[in-house]
């Protein structure tokens, strides 16, 4: 073929620019909230750069269909509830109180992923082998403690592997000790024997290393071939302009747990004043196992407590604010952050871990981290500033909502994602030549 690329090549270069990729993603979900909805929104993301094939656990089967995925064409969905099943209601009892006990449940987790990959594999391996996929890319669990049995298989099969984005295992902040407690948390010291797991070294040398924080990038071992690119997202749809307010009070919401960590009891000791004056009203959007108490001291005038509410209903209600105050001190990815931004909201947070780099510089407030006590002094005092200054508060939102529609929306997250494989197909392809 004379003045021209051959067919092997054409097929080379179309595989860097549209790569043949096996998404694992155990937890994916349209329908649910955190990390199963991470999953599937970074899956579902990659089928517009590149050829995806998605397999997840069959929890998730009915749901994904309902998004208009075809099952045996566009994923597949795994069975192992035999072992998943009962390691679950493990969980469930070993946590001691719902919504408690994260690292509990994690631990238990670890126990069970294993098999799955094992299917995977079973099911999937002589087609990874016989390279019918370019890349294997695993996205769930999000957690880094989580080793992958196909990592080593993969390489030997000659087929790169890519994991994440990972992020998790944020220290608890000095003087939580009790919040650490009240959420069942003992297992946290001991977080560290992960390292011990067997796949670690294999998983952790992935041809791509996508970490979620830089927390979790600066536990990576030497020589990892790391990607900074936080795990949260947006869909730009779910998220149009609104107009302003210009008059009356600041408003103000809270969404997430009602937990010792994410603060809600802080916000509100530090909001009291204001609320009583008038110069705030804050909507407390979430449900947990302090908002029976919290709700029978602060709800009032100047305070409503909105329970869980599905995504459209904390849309609905945020839209109606001016400021996401959010004075958690353990988030490792802050996703509800990430969408009140999207929303216009200007966010105040506790400069620590996943909000705190979210929330650069002038899209937003931050406090440094303290102990309890230092929190309220310091949210106190931000609020008092930014009560008077309405327009100040608009002009940030509006920063901050233009930034995550730019930056955070899952088709820029695809993008990002393409360009890694690209930079890992080039690699492999210049090792092989």
């Amino acid at each position: 073929m004379s003045g021209g690329m051959n067919a092997p090549m054409v097929g080379t270069l179309a595989r860097l620019t549209r790569p043949r990729v096996l998404v694992i993603a155990e937890a994916a979900n349209p329908e649910w909230v955190s990390v199963p909805l991470v999953g599937w929104s970074l899956a579902n993301a990659l089928r517009d750069v590149a050829d995806v094939h998605i397999v997840t656990q069959i929890r998730n089967r009915d749901a994904i269909r309902r998004a208009g995925l075809v099952e045996g064409v566009d994923f597949t969905a795994i069975n192992s509830e035999a072992l998943a099943a009962p390691l679950w209601r493990l969980a469930k009892h070993l946590r001691m109180g719902e919504g408690r006990g994260y690292t509990m449940v994690q631990a238990v987790g670890a126990m069970a992923y294993p098999w799955f990959e094992h299917l995977v594999w079973r099911k999937f391996g002589a087609r990874i082998r016989a390279g019918e996929f370019d890349i294997v890319h695993r996205i769930t669990p999000l957690t880094p403690t989580v080793p992958s049995p196909i990592a080593a298989k993969c390489r030997r099969a000659g087929v790169p592997f890519v994991i994440g984005p990972l992020n998790g295992g944020v220290p608890w902040p000095r003087g939580f000790e009790a919040a650490r407690l009240r959420e069942r948390e003992w297992l946290s010291y001991f977080r560290g024997a992960h390292r011990l797991l067997p796949y670690r070294a294999a998983t952790l040398g992935a041809e791509a290393v996508i970490v979620g924080s830089r927390h979790t990038e600066s536990e990576m071992p030497p020589g990892a071939r790391c990607h900074y690119m936080p795990e949260n997202g947006v869909d730009p749809a779910l998220y149009p302009a609104r107009a302003r307010r210009a008059r009356g009070s600041l408003r103000a919401c809270f969404i997430g747990r009602m937990v010792p960590y994410k603060g809600p009891d802080m916000l509100l000791e530090a909001a009291e004043p204001l609320v009583r004056e008038g110069w705030l009203q804050i909507e407390m959007i979430g449900d947990g196992p302090m908002l029976r108490d919290l709700r029978w001291r602060w709800e009032g005038s100047g305070v409503r407590f909105r329970g869980w509410l599905d995504h459209a209903g904390v849309r609905a209600i945020a839209s109606g604010c001016d400021l996401l105050a959010f004075p958690s001190i353990r988030e490792f990815g802050g996703g509800a952050v990430l969408e009140a931004m999207a929303l216009g909201l200007a966010p105040l947070v506790v400069d620590y871990a996943g909000p705190g780099e979210l929330v650069g510089p002038g899209l937003g407030y931050k406090v440094p981290i303290g102990r309890r006590s230092e929190i309220v002094d310091r949210f106190r005092a931000a609020l008092s500033t930014l009560v008077e200054d309405r327009a100040g508060v608009a002009a940030v939102g509006a920063a901050a909502r233009a930034h995550v529609l730019a930056e955070f929306s899952w088709p820029a997250k695809a993008a990002r994602v393409a360009e890694i494989y690209a930079e890992v197909l080039e690699r492999s392809m210049e090792q092989r030549a």
